[in-house]
């Protein structure tokens, strides 16, 4: 009786791992991951997709570019991510580290443009930037402002400090921290820009590209600048409470708060939608999303999620995605990059 009872108990236990197993091994919604800033997008993306076909809305979590990326390459299976959006593009190490995985087939699709603002609640006065000034405010290291051509730690406490025409306000910025697309960008737009106003540091990028980038990108740590994370929302809210910071996010979530904040000019500039799709304002990038190949055909919708993202009505100049500050792309570079969602058309390498 007692080794019936056993075989019974170990039966039952199998059977259990089995299903247990079984349950684990599918997944009937799709998961996406990745850009803070490309979220709000995917996510007006997937709520219509859910309300207009039989598969689930799917689930999305905003990690930034960064940790979306290793995510997405940390494997092939159902306990890995589908799809992940990237306010960048994706770099030769990620994709390098993709192919070191197992992911081997991966489709890129460019959804369209966006500006990095950095903006300032409505009830202060609008900014008026170079990018030359927010390199001085930002940087760890700076020329020296005594006029030798060396670096010293940042010295400047107000934004009239940097620039004479600028107010005396405490330099105080709130942005995204180093995993963020939106701080790689920002880094490689303005930063960059900023450090080769001065001849001498241009010179250096010619000579010695990871000096360079050192210089450009490495932001100061004594509290001029915040990371606030992952959430624009989160520094939207803090503009509010706050008049006399900066944030700095995608023009998405400007055009979404533009009764709370603004955008600053940017070289004369200010960030509209006209002035982004135009390439007037100069700080602008494309955005977006990669596809794992290897999970189209076991998990349902991806090649549904994909044709309503890439569809007209979406992304179109007239689409719902530009009512959320979406910049559409050219026609002939919508019709490309919806060819590839559609036909699946992996990357073959990056540069």
């Amino acid at each position: 009786m007692f080794k019936k009872t056993s075989l019974w108990v170990a039966l039952a236990l199998v059977l259990g791992l089995s299903l247990m197993a079984q349950a684990q091994s599918s997944r009937d919604y799709i998961s996406i991951v990745g850009s803070s800033t490309v979220y709000p997008f995917a996510t007006v993306v997937a709520e219509q997709f859910g309300k207009t076909t039989p598969f689930k809305t799917p689930k999305i979590e905003s990690t930034g570019s960064g940790g979306g990326f290793k995510l997405f390459c940390a494997g092939v299976g159902v306990e890995h991510p589908d799809i992940t959006n990237a306010s960048r593009r994706m770099k030769k190490s990620e994709f390098d580290q993709c192919q070191a995985n197992g992911v081997k087939d991966i489709v890129e699709v460019k959804i369209g443009y966006d500006g990095i603002v950095v903006a300032n609640s409505k009830s202060a006065e609008p900014f008026k930037l170079t990018r030359k000034d927010i390199f001085l405010a930002l940087a760890k290291q700076v020329p020296d402002p005594k006029g030798s051509k060396t670096l010293v730690p940042n010295p400047y406490k107000t934004w009239k400090d940097v620039n004479p025409a600028l107010p005396a306000k405490k330099i105080e910025v709130l942005g995204p921290p180093p995993t963020s697309g939106t701080r790689d960008a920002f880094s490689e737009l303005v930063m960059e820009a900023g450090a080769k106003s001065f001849d001498w540091i241009a010179a250096i990028r010619n000579e010695d590209k990871k000096r360079f980038k050192a210089i450009a990108h490495t932001i100061r740590e004594d509290g001029a600048y915040i990371e606030a994370g992952e959430n624009d929302n989160l520094i939207v809210q803090k503009l509010v409470a706050n008049p006399d910071a900066l944030g700095i996010f995608g023009f998405s979530f400007l055009d979404q708060n533009t009764d709370k904040i603004q955008g600053s000019f940017i070289e004369g500039v200010q960030p509209t939608f006209e002035a982004i799709a135009s390439g007037e304002y100069p700080v602008s990038r494309p955005l977006f999303f990669y596809v794992k190949k290897a999970h189209v055909d076991t998990i349902p919708g991806i090649r549904e999620y994909l044709a309503e993202f890439t569809s007209d009505k979406a992304w179109g100049p007239n689409g719902y995605l530009s009512e959320k500050g979406l910049i559409p792309m050219p026609d002939d570079e919508r019709a490309k990059f919806a060819e590839t969602a559609k036909e699946l058309r992996p990357l073959k390498s990056i540069d």
